[in-house]
């Protein structure tokens, strides 16, 4: 998510000591997720400088404005004095539109000591080869790398997110069923993420606190009856006719690409594996060692007496056999849907 080698830094250390007061002079946050690359900028344009500085000492210029793409009037900004006698801050937005980055190269070997240089690249990173990049990060700059979530991974983030916005808000719960139905239909957003847990907080009916499938609903749209997760459960109960139901849907919707679902599915099969092994079955061992909130443990116990080892490991290889011929290996016609019902009946049968 966020690399820490050379002088890169997470996210959770940047944060901790902006917070106390420990300013790098510059600060390059590049990466494909943009989540925590808002995070850290937003906060030092916040509260570096007081709402009276700002006014003289703190300027924000985006990388399409710049003459001829090049850094070299922003580096001039960074050069300047701060005029309340305090700190100066610039701050580069949208810094990927930058061509030309010759003049940081200059100014790094010499920053103004005054200034927080702040320079936002977002959706990728600059070119790693050039001249100016390897002379930043042998320079005491503050680089921070924000990389996508891979999809196996969101769910978690989500857990821990909401844990964190539930102890600032101890009134709230969600029901552990929310994090895997906003993980399955919005995908690595974490702004989108972000943005539709506050809003189904503040679409709650006054005096409900806990946020539950049926709010997600309502005012996210996603569906508590067809989505990955529903459908899991049908394949652990063995209910066929939900199963065939619900990838029916997926076959004919665009927001539930065949590739992303059953690579959930995939997951769990796996983590099913497992399940069979472990020595201590119990909610915490078993939800520790598999990754998953122990409110789902009931699912492996469940779906490990319909499927027994052996029928789990056949049932992997039917998800490898058929994700090959999503791809085209030894599939000249097969639609989705026809895939879908394929497998379905494989595992069920």
């Amino acid at each position: 998510m966020h690399r820490n080698c050379g002088n890169m830094q997470k996210y959770e250390d940047i944060m901790r000591d902006v917070r106390q007061g420990k300013l790098a002079q510059v600060y390059m946050l590049c990466g494909e997720e943009p989540y925590y690359i808002d995070r850290v900028c937003d906060y030092l344009e916040e509260h570096v400088l007081d709402e009276a500085a700002k006014a003289f000492d703190q300027t924000v210029v985006y990388g399409r404005d710049l003459p001829g793409a090049d850094i070299s009037t922003v580096i001039g900004a960074a050069r300047g004095f701060a005029m309340m006698g305090g700190r100066k801050v610039v701050i580069v937005k949208e810094a990927q539109q930058v061509k030309k980055w010759e003049a940081l190269a200059q100014y790094i070997e010499n920053p103004q000591p005054d200034t927080v240089l702040v320079i936002c690249y977002k959706y990728g990173t600059p070119d790693k080869r050039q001249t100016w990049w390897k002379k930043l990060t042998a320079s005491d700059a503050v680089v921070m790398q924000s990389d996508k979530l891979r999809d196996y991974q969101v769910e978690r983030w989500i857990q821990t997110y909401i844990q964190d916005y539930c102890r600032q808000h101890s009134e709230l719960s969600f029901a552990p069923r929310v994090p895997r139905l906003l993980a399955d239909s919005l995908g690595t957003d974490l702004s989108a993420i972000v943005g539709a847990v506050q809003k189904l907080v503040d679409g709650r009916p006054e005096g409900v606190n806990l946020i539950d499938a049926s709010l997600v609903e309502r005012n996210i749209g996603i569906s508590k009856d067809y989505n990955i997760f529903e459908l899991q459960d049908a394949l652990i109960k063995g209910d066929v006719l939900k199963a065939n139901r619900i990838t029916q849907y997926f076959a004919s919707s665009k927001d539930h690409p065949m590739i992303k679902e059953l690579g959930v599915l995939y997951n769990f099969f796996q983590n099913l594996m497992l399940y069979h092994y472990l020595p201590d079955k119990t909610d915490r061992v078993a939800a520790q060692l598999l990754g998953v909130n122990p409110f789902f443990v009931k699912d492996y116990a469940a779906a490990a007496r319909r499927y027994p080892a052996g029928k789990t490991f056949r049932i992997i290889s039917y998800f490898r056999e058929t994700d090959a011929r999503l791809k085209g290996i030894n599939n000249p016609s097969a639609t989705d849907a026809d895939l879908w019902k394929e497998l379905i009946y494989k595992i069920m049968h």
